[in-house]
């Protein structure tokens, strides 16, 4: 059931349902914990579809989530970006492309119109543009983004385990050469 519902979320993995995602925010309909109308990308369109496979009534956007605008993308202002890579940190889907001290830019197809890469900005020049695939979209190319945007997101995370793990081990490895290092000093 939790696949089910997380497949007809919008996988902006924006957080304005109150939780750390759309998998998350499924689990927790699927548990009763949350409702199906805290979703603000998804819309009334996402808000039926929940409500359909759930066998429940639907009901309108709750405005504390926020309220549904048509979908957006990122947009850099490259002269005014000095590349410090915050953007790049957080966006869910890495769709930002750039380099440490260097100009940053999205890459729109694969933006997801979160808004996460907004805050972080220090001098922010980053602003949101209407997306122009979102005008004449169905419902199949609007999940087909969905999917897209969930195999990016999922991308990312097993690339952010890897990343972790592997400095763990290094850590553990420097640890224990130090170990060793003590050992030939004490001796």
């Amino acid at each position: 059931m939790i696949d089910q519902i997380n497949a007809l979320l919008p996988q902006t993995q924006c957080g304005q349902c109150g939780f750390k995602g759309c998998r998350p925010y499924a689990e927790a309909m699927a548990a009763g914990a949350a409702d199906i109308n805290q979703c603000p990308p998804g819309g009334d369109e996402g808000i039926s579809e929940l409500a359909n496979l759930l066998g429940v009534a639907a009901k309108p956007l709750d405005s504390r989530f926020g309220k549904h605008r048509p979908k957006s993308v990122a947009f850099i202002i490259e002269e005014d970006c000095i590349g410090c890579v915050k953007c790049i940190a957080a966006c869910p889907v890495d769709a930002i492309a750039g380099a440490a001290k260097l100009m940053h830019t999205v890459v729109a197809s694969e933006c997801t119109g979160c808004e996460l890469c907004l805050a972080p900005c220090p001098v922010d020049c980053i602003i949101m543009k209407p997306s122009p695939m979102e005008e004449n979209s169905s419902r199949e190319q609007k999940s087909a983004q969905a999917q897209l945007a969930k195999r990016r997101y999922d991308a990312r995370c097993l690339r952010k385990e890897r990343e972790a793990s592997e400095q763990a081990e290094r850590a553990k490895k420097k640890k224990a050469a130090l170990l060793r290092m003590q050992t030939i000093i004490a001796e």
